[in-house]
């Protein structure tokens, strides 16, 4: 076991050998490694996103967000076809993300709608051919995230240029890690083999319909800070097991919502003025040791409840905080068993057999 693979493994895989070593030198290896691997991606992330901010304008720190999660998953994940391919649809995928949230911004709610289930399903069908990977969490944030701060203007021509960037550094990574995979695949051939009697394909839809409703609803409605209702909405529903446990998933968002709502207003309320700078790599930090779906929501609030912090003040952003996650896991568990009555069930009967 090398250092080095320590750094690389998920928490859940460094905590499941920590239970099962009785070495006692094995197990601070292991300790050292988890905790040098949270501060490397904090520094990394603070790095990354602040470079990308201050060359291409803070309005569009969301796009290096979106980036450095997504660099971060390129590294591990494949598309399933040929590297040839796989550079054109990432491209793609990008092109939608930079250009789709702000095409529905301007449009009438319903139309937007049509645009973010089109958008997100094929950015879905392009990145999700191993859903088990989290590629769809992973591209849901970063649609989602980038449909809560569109930019027009000079800014857009900045963040246009920060994806180009942004292409080049993920796709350079990504030919790298995966360019001798499945050479004998095309993405042609996964288009072909579209059936909405697969289980993941119509996951898919599911999920880009029920995210595409839930930010529809949001500018409809005019919704303050709806971007956290997506959140909320769309980690619901990319659960892609053929029974989502989606009343569990709706508890635990509530209750790790609360407890991180808790959490940032103690440290909010304790810490002096200059020292709130910590909070968001605080909780990008404890992210790292987190494994339970819980524990992960509560850790992800005090970045966010920074921010928003700054905009609403500490009351209001808290109590939006709230509000948001309830009308997205409400929206999310009601559209769930709204779909599978009147569509999902007709899809998980055999498939009719076509007559010659």
């Amino acid at each position: 076991m090398k250092f080095y693979d320590i750094l690389q493994w998920d928490p859940q895989v460094t905590k499941g050998m920590l239970r099962k070593s009785t070495d006692r030198k094995e197990k601070f290896k292991l300790k050292i490694g988890m905790f040098l691997r949270s501060v490397l991606i904090v520094a990394f992330a603070i790095f990354f996103i602040s470079t990308l901010s201050n060359l291409f304008g803070n309005e569009n720190s969301p796009m290096a967000v979106a980036l450095f999660c997504i660099l971060l998953g390129v590294r591990f994940v494949d598309f399933g076809y040929c590297i040839k391919d796989s550079l054109f649809n990432l491209a793609f995928t990008f092109l939608l993300l930079l250009f789709s949230p702000v095409i529905a911004a301007k449009v009438h709610p319903i139309i937007g709608i049509f645009i973010h289930f089109i958008s997100f399903f094929g950015i879905l069908y392009m990145t999700c051919d191993k859903p088990e990977m989290g590629n769809g969490g992973l591209f849901s944030f970063a649609y989602i995230y980038l449909s809560g701060n569109p930019v027009y203007g000079y800014s857009l021509y900045q963040r246009t240029l920060l994806t180009i960037v942004g292409f080049v550094i993920c796709g350079s990574i990504f030919y790298m890690k995966h360019k001798d995979k499945f050479t004998s695949i095309c993405f042609i051939d996964k288009v072909k083999e579209f059936d909405l009697y697969n289980h993941v394909h119509h996951w898919m839809i599911r999920m880009s319909l029920g995210v595409a409703l839930m930010l529809g609803l949001g500018a409809l409605l005019n919704i303050e800070r709806f971007m956290w209702a997506g959140f909320a909405c769309g980690s619901l529903l990319s659960d892609y097991s053929e029974n989502p446990k989606i009343h569990e998933r709706l508890i635990y968002r509530f209750i790790g919502m609360l407890l991180g709502s808790l959490i940032f207003y103690i440290i909010y309320s304790i810490i002096p003025d200059n020292l709130f700078f910590i909070i968001g790599p605080l909780g990008g930090f404890c992210l790292g040791f987190c494994t339970e779906y819980k524990y992960k929501t509560a850790a992800n609030c005090l970045g966010a409840l920074m921010i928003a912090t700054g905009i609403y003040g500490v009351h209001t952003a808290i109590v939006l905080r709230i509000v948001d996650t309830l009308i997205g896991i409400l929206f999310a568990w009601l559209y769930y068993y709204l779909y599978e009555f009147f569509v999902g069930k007709r899809f998980k009967t055999s498939k009719p057999d076509i007559q010659e």
